[in-house]
């Protein structure tokens, strides 16, 4: 089989993000330390999010709005007006933060994009994304951008057959096992896991080891290596 496309997320495959996000909940988890323990507060933001997904999303904007309501909801709406404050500033902040991409990722990039239709598939706020890939300097690597609000198997069913050949002559690499890696695979493509140290707790999922085209790297610079093995 040829394969002749190659999908990759972006937030933590191709640049840090998650990071950034655990940097702002320390600071967020400081500000109300006189209200609540930091491992209640941090499982009250998530359950926040979790809440929220549906109405504003991946992305900042809908983590920011969530540090407000969990705010307001330990302190029995008692939080100060300066506290309010801080914490949009703090997601002001990581709307600016520089982009940083992870070892690897330009070289290996560029070596693949000669010999396969490249495609940046990431969901989240897309003025924040369109921010990140122009901060990059990645977006030349690729014939097709799709941000999208939510990964699931018809979205990349969708993708590959839209800007490839279909989903069996595709791959899709990311460290996300429940966004990337399994609804890939169950489209029919292969999908290439590479961790990254920090993962949100909604991302989280069994890695599917017994499927037939699952892969588990250390970092992008092994993916070529792993088509040449493949293919």
């Amino acid at each position: 089989m040829k394969l002749t496309t190659l999908g990759f997320d972006a937030d933590d495959t191709l640049w840090e993000n998650e990071r950034f996000f655990k940097l702002t909940e320390e600071r967020f988890t400081e500000l109300l330390i006189d209200f609540a323990e930091p491992d209640h507060l941090s499982e009250r933001l998530l359950a926040a999010e979790r809440r929220n997904l549906k109405i504003y999303g991946f992305g900042i904007k809908g983590f920011t709005l969530s540090m407000v309501e969990t705010a307001i909801e330990v302190t029995d709406e008692r939080v100060p007006a300066h506290v309010i404050e801080k914490i949009l500033s703090a997601g002001r902040e990581m709307h600016a933060h520089p982009v940083e991409t992870l070892p690897y990722v330009r070289e290996t990039l560029e070596q693949l994009a000669p010999d396969y239709r490249m495609v940046l598939i990431t969901k989240g706020d897309l003025f924040d994304q369109e921010r990140k890939l122009a901060a990059s300097g990645l977006g030349e690597l690729f014939d097709a951008i799709e941000i999208v609000s939510d990964k699931m198997a018809e979205t990349y069913s969708r993708i590959f057959s839209e800007t490839g050949t279909d989903p069996q002559h595709a791959i899709m690499v990311g460290n996300s096992l429940k966004s990337d890696i399994i609804p890939a695979i169950e489209a029919g493509s292969w999908g290439v896991y590479i961790p990254h140290d920090l993962t949100w707790a909604f991302e989280h999922a069994d890695e599917p080891t017994e499927a037939k085209k699952f892969r588990r790297l250390g970092h992008v610079g092994e993916v070529p290596a792993l088509l040449r093995e493949i293919f």
